[in-house]
This record gives structure tokens, C-alpha cells and sequence, in this order.
């Protein structure tokens, strides 16, 4: 998807956000628009409105606790490339017009740094450490929207939705975990209105994929490792095994079909588990990943059971069968999306997942990122393309007298 900038590049700022004014006021007030907004903020826009957040003063919130903030950082995935995004992007912040910004994939602001004037400013606006930038607390913003639209944003003036916010520009990026597609957080830059350039929103988001290649690069270190570890394990074994780290990439292998990848079933953990598509496998932990034996006499299973059955009121997923059964607890979205899978066996695409679950195609993105997160919790069980249960899960509905589809 290219690039789009908030302003074009030679246009008045102040004249464009004199446009974006009347827009928003139109919008606010309900009368007919004199411009259309552009879609990535009507989208947003939609959103927040949807969410309840109030225009004038956003939604009140407390920052994160220190220590709160101390262990997000930590587990953010971010603290080991946090000196090279703020060195790559010291050129904005160097003249002391900007505040950069590294926030978690809640919206959460992890760090910031800026010149003392413009760090002040953002103060009165609660854009600190420990803050909540999500679009559900502050509405529309170059971090929660990119979040939400998982893409690079710009935005200007007054197309932030809470009006204390329009004398600011922002730009933000997510950073995306190349491990598991997960996004990290968002790198942005924020300042005031008339800073703003659209070339900002180029080199915010290659930051982000120089960002992600450093990550990347740290991941292949790590799998490295844990092939010194196999180089002294696997020749000791007697039976077919695989290494791999802890989101299921494979270090090594013996005696079984190389791949790059195998999904881990949830809840995974030491013991026994059926593992697609090695079978069952009794798992044994490593430092920085797991020893998967295939569990001699079994094979790769030619079939699937998944059975939904009522667990004290909640909706439970029993995946495989006796002692390499695992369970899973769906959220409700999950569940809803679960059960359209299971009423069309031969799939739905993500515009029409969408259009059941929102009514509208327009939820794509949602969708996909909720595919995401489902399919890796899930493994093999669910293909994509369109998305669909495999062609080996059999189903059966035991909230439905045992019906097996």
C-alpha cells in the first residue's frame, strides 16, 4: 500500500488545516461536509465515535503505574532496538520541534525524548510516559491509528478527533515482529501543526523496516544458537526429531522433511501434544526454544477432531484426541468468527468475514489481524486463501446434540 501523506508537498499548511477545520466542524456537527476526509481518517473517525470518545476532552485516563511502565518495556520486544530508532530518527527531534515517540501494541507510550520546550507541551496534552495513545482513549492519532490500520499514518491538524489536539501533527509507523507477524508497537513523531512535512512519513516508516530487519536479524542470532544446542542432542536421539524455538521456527531436524516453520498448538507446554504435521510429539524444553519427539508408532494424522462443547457456560475447543488433546478457550470475536468457518466448510474470504461480522467489507484489516491471531493460536487446523478449517479437521458441535459436520 503507497505511502499517504497528510499534506501535499508545496501546500500552505495553514491553509489545509483552515480546509480541515470546516470539515471536522461539519462532521462534528452532523451538516454537509465541504471536503471529504481522507478514508484512513473517516475510517478512524468511525471508529472512535463507535468507541464513545468525547471530542472535546477524549477519555480520561491514568498513566501507567512505574513499575507497570518498567515491565512493559521489558516485555515489549523493543527495548534492545530502542538506541537505533531513536538515532536513526535524531534529525527530527534535533531543532527541538519534535517529540519521539516509542509506544506498545496497546498504544501505551513506552519512551519518549525531545527538547525540554516541546516535551513540556505534550505534557498538557497527557501525551507522556505511561500514557494510553490507543484510539479508544484519544481518538484519533498517528499511534493508535496505526495500530488499528495497521499502516504507517500521518496526521494533521484537525483531523485528530479530540480538538485540543489539532494544533499538533503527528506521524507514526508500526513495527511488526518478523518471528510472528505480531505488531510491537509504534514508532512516531509528533510536533506542532506547522512542523509538519510529508517526506516525515517516508523516513518514520522506513525507521520502522530497518527496525524489523534488525529484529529479524536478532532472530536468525537466536536460532543459531539453538543449533549449537541441537548439534549435541540430535545425534544422541533414536527416533525422528525437530528444534525449534518458542513461536515454532526450526532450528534443526532428524529424520523428518525439512520446514521453516511448525505451528505450536495453544497452551503449549512440556508433555505430550499433537503437533501439525508431525503427530503426536512429546515436547521438552531448551533454552530459548523446545525438543519435539515424534512419539515412536504414531505417524502425521490423517485426521483432525475439534469438538466445541460447553465448558461451565464457555464455549471450549477439545483439538486431537486422548492424551495429545489440547484445549482452547476462544474469545467471543473468535468464537463468531469459528463458528461462520464451521457453517462454510469450503471458506470466506476476509471481505466477507467482514461483512458478517461488521456488516460492512470495509473491516478487512480487522479481520485479517484476528485471522492472525487465530491461525497461530490454531496451527494447522485453519487455512487461508480463503480462510477455512483444513480439509482433515472433522468437526463435531457438542453444543448442538453431538452434531459432527
Amino acid at each position: 500500500m503507497p505511502l499517504e501523506p497528510a499534506i501535499v508537498s508545496g501546500a500552505d499548511p495553514r491553509e489545509y488545516a483552515a480546509v480541515l477545520h470546516a470539515v471536522y466542524d461539519a462532521a462534528m456537527s452532523g451538516t454537509r461536509l465541504p471536503a471529504r476526509p481522507r478514508s484512513v481518517i473517516s475510517d478512524s473517525w468511525r471508529r472512535v465515535v463507535d468507541a464513545g470518545v468525547d471530542p472535546d476532552h477524549g477519555r480520561a485516563g491514568d498513566p501507567l503505574a512505574s513499575a507497570d511502565l518498567e515491565h512493559r518495556r521489558t516485555r515489549s520486544g523493543l527495548a534492545d532496538v530502542l538506541e537505533s530508532v531513536t538515532g536513526r530518527l535524531d534529525v527530527l527531534i534535533s531543532a527541538g520541534d519534535n517529540v519521539l515517540v516509542v509506544a506498545d501494541a496497546s498504544g501505551h507510550v513506552l519512551w519518549r525524548a525531545g527538547a525540554p520546550r516541546t516535551l513540556r507541551q505534550a505534557d498538557r496534552l497527557g501525551f507522556t510516559e505511561g500514557a494510553s495513545w490507543a484510539e479508544s482513549t484519544v481518538g484519533t492519532n498517528a499511534i493508535g491509528t496505526a495500530l488499528a490500520s495497521r499502516q504507517p499514518v500521518q496526521v494533521f491538524s484537525a483531523e485528530h478527533f479530540v480538538r485540543t489536539h489539532h494544533a499538533w501533527t503527528c506521524t507514526g509507523a508500526p513495527i511488526r515482529d518478523p518471528r510472528t507477524g505480531d505488531v510491537l508497537g509504534v514508532v512516531d513523531v509528533s510536533g506542532p501543526a506547522a512542523s509538519i512535512h510529508p517526506t516525515t512519513l517516508a523516513l518514520v516508516d522506513s525507521v520502522a523496516r530497518l527496525t524489523e530487519s534488525e529484529l529479524r536479524e536478532a532472530h536468525r542470532d537466536d536460532l543459531d544458537r539453538l543449533r549449537t544446542v541441537s548439534a549435541s542432542i540430535l545425534p544422541r536421539l533414536d527416533g525422528p526429531a525437530v528444534i525449534v524455538d518458542g513461536d515454532g521456527w526450526v532450528a534443526a531436524v532428524d529424520r523428518l522433511p525439512p520446514t521453516r516453520r511448525i505451528p505450536l498448538p495453544g497452551g503449549f507446554g512440556p508433555g505430550r501434544h499433537l503437533v501439525h504435521p508431525l503427530g503426536v510429539c512429546d515436547a521438552e524444553p531448551l533454552p530459548g526454544g523446545w525438543l519435539l519427539r515424534r512419539v515412536p508408532g504414531t505417524d502425521a494424522p490423517g485426521r483432525t477432531d475439534l469438538t466445541l462443547t460447553d465448558d461451565g457456560g464457555v464455549t471450549a475447543l477439545h483439538i486431537g484426541t486422548g492424551d495429545a488433546a489440547w484445549v482452547l478457550h476462544p474469545s467471543p470475536r473468535h468464537l463468531q468468527i469459528l463458528d461462520l468457518l464451521v457453517a462454510h466448510r469450503d471458506g470466506l474470504s476476509a471481505a466477507a468475514l467482514a461483512r458478517l461480522l461488521f456488516g460492512s467489507a470495509d473491516s478487512t484489516v480487522t479481520v485479517r489481524a484476528e485471522m492472525s491471531r487465530l491461525r497461530r493460536r490454531l496451527g494447522a487446523v485453519l487455512a487461508a486463501g480463503p480462510y477455512r478449517f483444513a480439509e482433515t479437521v472433522r468437526i463435531v458441535d457438542r453444543r448442538a446434540a453431538g452434531r459432527t459436520i
